[in-house]
């Protein structure tokens, strides 16, 4: 009988397409198979708590898959990186699993970093990895705004025309906006998320730091449930999946 395998990875995303296996370049998930192919010549598919785009990091996703191989949880974890190299991509914790468990369907919650660099000068350790801003950033009124976006809305203005949700109606428990320094991080979480939304959010209160926009006009943007209405899309070097919550874990 085979073991459902629950694995946390991290990886850089700027040599994938994103997460979701393709058929013009390389993903996460399609080195993930190979890796597990290769480990135990057995074809499987891994299924991941979110779908990043092309160029997103993740700190710890979290992602789901079948092994008939009988392995501990260690020689698990240390084949699969074993078989990654020299790919940017790190299983960080492997767990074994009731059948039951799966990656996507059993997560309650979903949470997302964005870093932005606040300087004048370019980025030479973080190049691909922050949003470089140049103008000087109000982080306490990003902060403000964003609560805005606090509780069940539709998220039209901030969701990508590629969008597949049935829904644009979603529910984000935490916007929140803090300066370190250069570093402006903005967390986002909630249980799901529209495809873009949290890259157009952070596009959208980006103004507000920059004093163009009040927080008035993003609850406008809100409101006018039209993609034109927000600002722009963040770039994807700044953005990082965060953690995946499941049942038993304190999610408010």
């Amino acid at each position: 009988m085979a073991q459902r395998w629950k694995i946390t990875v991290e990886f850089d995303g700027r040599p994938f397409f994103g997460w979701q296996r393709q058929d013009h370049g390389a993903s996460v998930q399609g080195c993930l198979e190979e890796a597990v192919r290769r480990f135990a010549q057995e074809n499987v598919t891994v299924h991941a708590a979110g779908r990043t785009d092309s160029g997103v990091h993740a700190l710890a996703m979290v992602a789901s898959f079948d092994l008939e191989k009988p392995a501990t949880a260690e020689k698990v974890r240390e084949a699969l990186n074993f078989h990654l190299k020299p790919n940017p991509i790190a299983v960080v914790k492997a767990e074994a699993m009731e059948g039951d468990f799966h990656a996507r369907f059993s997560c309650i919650g979903r949470s997302y970093l964005y870093r932005i660099i606040n300087r004048r000068a370019p980025l030479a350790l973080d190049a691909g990895r922050a949003w470089l801003v140049m103008h000087p950033l109000d982080a306490g009124a990003m902060h403000e705004a964003a609560q805005r976006l606090i509780g069940q809305h539709d998220f039209t203005s901030f969701r990508a025309s590629l969008c597949q949700a049935q829904s644009p109606v979603k529910t984000l428990s935490e916007l929140s906006v803090t300066r370190v320094g250069e570093e402006v991080r903005i967390i986002a979480r909630a249980r799901s998320f529209l495809h873009h939304q949290v890259r157009n959010m952070v596009g959208t209160i980006k103004m507000v730091g920059e004093g163009r926009w009040t927080a008035d006009d993003v609850t406008a943007a809100l409101e006018a449930r039209n993609r034109s209405a927000a600002g722009q899309t963040a770039p994807a070097d700044g953005l990082y999946f965060t953690h995946a919550f499941y049942p038993g874990e304190e999610w408010v």
